[in-house]
């Protein structure tokens, strides 16, 4: 039984620019809505794969207001919120509880490093006791990748003896099944997502709850329908399938690659727009990918009606 919100494939919701590299709000809508009818269990929006920290607070705030304001529902999104600056992460987080938001996704303050998990503790807590209500729910994001800050085991086990009705899960961006095995087998009920599609089978199996992958943006039937079949005999060949499909698109860098398949397959160049410093793929790029996709059997649905008429 999980503690939390969450269960399923969330997916950690790509960020569309205009061609002045603002946000592009009417598509961050559109696309919210089109993952929820693709089966999208919940929008893990201003992560990495949102591109969040080349994002102010006041933009990524504006566009989860915005969701919410179309229709998108609240409880679906789990808001990155964790930032360098305390008051920052106050801010996000307190904004994101207002709204209803059925939890948010909080990096450890990721500058200083070497820190020790008092450290860590104490800046978990100051979110909590800061925004002091009892509807937060969080979910630690631990991607040691990116943030060069490890959240332990021990860390895990003072947060939640002090906020077990707070500090209700983790998602594992570490690449490291043993590590997410370790927090499974550690905290039964505690709500553990892999942070990639390649360990759901083997997630759901030790007791996780699901998966938030940068690949749902892209193929959010193909991943929900493990989620959905897990225990049936034909678990191991969809597992399968979906690892080829991540293998393909993370063959490039990830962000752009995404942003490349939606720009094809939904017809819509603008999609293709990434922030600086990262780039988009080239020509070159672009067409390998897609021919790689194909040859996997690969396809996408389309937008939905009322978006593509826009």
């Amino acid at each position: 039984m999980t503690t939390g919100s969450f269960e399923g494939v969330l997916a950690p919701v790509l960020t569309p620019f205009k061609a002045d590299l603002s946000p592009d709000t009417e598509r961050f809508v559109a696309f919210c809505h089109w993952l929820v009818d693709q089966g999208i269990d919940g929008l893990a929006a201003f992560g990495t794969t949102s591109e969040a920290n080349s994002q102010s607070i006041e933009e990524r705030m504006a566009l989860l207001e915005a969701a919410i304001e179309g229709g998108v529902p609240a409880a679906k999104f789990m808001p990155g919120t964790g930032c360098c600056a305390l008051t920052d992460s106050v801010r996000a987080t307190e904004h994101a509880v207002k709204l209803g938001c059925g939890g948010v996704l909080m990096l450890p303050p990721f500058y200083y490093k070497g820190m020790t998990d008092e450290g860590l503790h104490s800046a978990f807590s100051e979110v909590i006791q800061r925004v002091g209500d009892d509807r937060l729910k969080i979910y630690l994001y631990h991607i040691p990748p990116q943030a060069q800050v490890d959240i332990s085991l021990e860390l895990i086990e003072m947060l939640v003896k002090d906020y077990p009705d707070t500090v209700v899960g983790l998602k594992d961006s570490s690449g490291d099944w043993s590590n997410t095995q370790a927090v499974i087998d550690a905290f039964p009920g505690f709500d553990v997502f892999p942070g990639s599609e390649v360990f759901l089978l083997d997630g759901l199996r030790a007791g996780g709850v699901g998966c938030i992958t940068a690949t749902g943006n892209a193929n959010p039937a193909g991943i929900r329908k493990v989620f959905e079949n897990w225990e049936g005999d034909q678990a191991d060949d969809l597992q399968a399938a979906i690892t080829a499909t991540r293998k393909i698109i993370q063959a490039r860098p990830m962000v752009p690659a995404l942003k490349a398949i939606l720009a094809h397959y939904h017809d819509d160049p603008s999609w293709a727009t990434v922030r600086p410093p990262m780039v988009t793929l080239d020509a070159e790029a672009r067409a390998g990918l897609i021919a790689n996709l194909e040859a996997d059997g690969f396809t996408i649905a389309p937008r939905r009606l009322e978006d593509a008429a826009e």
